[in-house]
């Protein structure tokens, strides 16, 4: 099997149609149609049935091509990461992640793409779950690491990296705090403030789940971003519900909420049918294959 036999057939994919594979891949069609057959010889079966205007990927087809992309992407990353260290050039790579996502998280993966490429530039923005789309949509970010961003658009791909569970913060002054008990049930929360977090990915579900077991939190204050609630929490004027992997401090405590069991998956998320530059490729590869349980947090459900 040979790459360009993989590129003509991911071409092919795109556009199902062999005259404008062949001319997005500038060879002609007859060209690309034997390496095509070859393919499909050393594969075992038809990958694309041809049917005049109702041409489809066959079930080989659909199976072969999430492998074959990663293929294809692997081996354009491993030759412009041999390029990058050859000539030593700027690679520039602009990611979006989540305000809800402790950016701590992501330095060792950070750390593991510099070496890769020692010429990377890493321009990282912040944002809430609309910036984050946004940034995708309007080729601001290759790649955005955030919570659950639901159906708010149908061209993204995601790759859930890990599964955290949603707890409580309070002060370590706070009456809840100096407990000698390591959770909380929610009818002891009936009378706090709360901290709220505004643009959450996880506010909508937590907060149907609290409905569900009949607490309704009082809302004291907004925020937009974790450091702030923990700004908040130090100043002991409210209690907060915050995720597992959320920043912490001497001055704060975590409880477990009882009887409620509520949590996030993390993702990484690009833009389907998008071309991606081989940094984010690799930095996209680095963070699916990344060990998160050294975090306290599980792999996604």
């Amino acid at each position: 099997m040979e790459m360009q036999q993989v590129r003509y057939f991911l071409a092919l994919s795109n556009t199902l149609n062999f005259t404008r594979a062949a001319e997005e891949c500038n060879v002609t069609q007859p060209a690309l149609t034997r390496a095509i057959k070859t393919l499909e010889d050393e594969l075992g079966g038809e990958l694309l049935r041809r049917e005049r205007q109702h041409s489809h990927l066959t079930e080989l087809g659909r199976r072969m091509l999430p492998l074959l992309q990663q293929c294809y992407d692997a081996a354009t990353s491993a030759k412009s990461l041999a390029k990058a260290v050859q000539s030593s050039e700027v690679a520039p790579l602009n990611v979006t992640i989540s305000n809800s996502v402790n950016i701590a998280l992501l330095v060792s993966t950070f750390t593991e793409l510099f070496r890769a490429y020692p010429g990377v530039h890493l321009k990282i923005n912040r944002g809430s779950p609309g910036a984050v789309i946004e940034a995708l949509k309007e080729g601001q970010a290759e790649l955005a690491v955030a919570g659950p961003l639901g159906q708010a658009w149908d061209r993204l791909d995601v790759w859930p990296l890990f599964q955290e569970g949603i707890e409580l913060a309070v002060n370590a002054d706070h009456p809840l705090a100096r407990r000698n008990e390591a959770d909380v049930d929610l009818s002891q929360l009936a009378a706090e403030p709360v901290l709220s977090r505004i643009y959450w990915e996880t506010s909508e579900e937590l907060w149907r789940c609290l409905s569900a077991k009949g607490y309704t939190p009082r809302t004291a204050h907004e925020v937009e971003n974790d450091q702030d609630l923990l700004a908040l929490l130090e100043a002991n004027v409210g209690i907060g519900f915050v995720s597992l992997t959320s920043p912490r401090s001497a001055n704060s405590r975590r409880l477990k909420l009882r009887d409620l069991d509520v949590s996030r998956i993390v993702s990484v998320y690009a833009v389907a049918g998008r071309l991606r530059s081989p940094v984010a490729t690799t930095l996209l590869n680095l963070l699916r294959a990344a060990d998160w349980s050294t975090f306290g947090v599980s792999e996604p459900a």
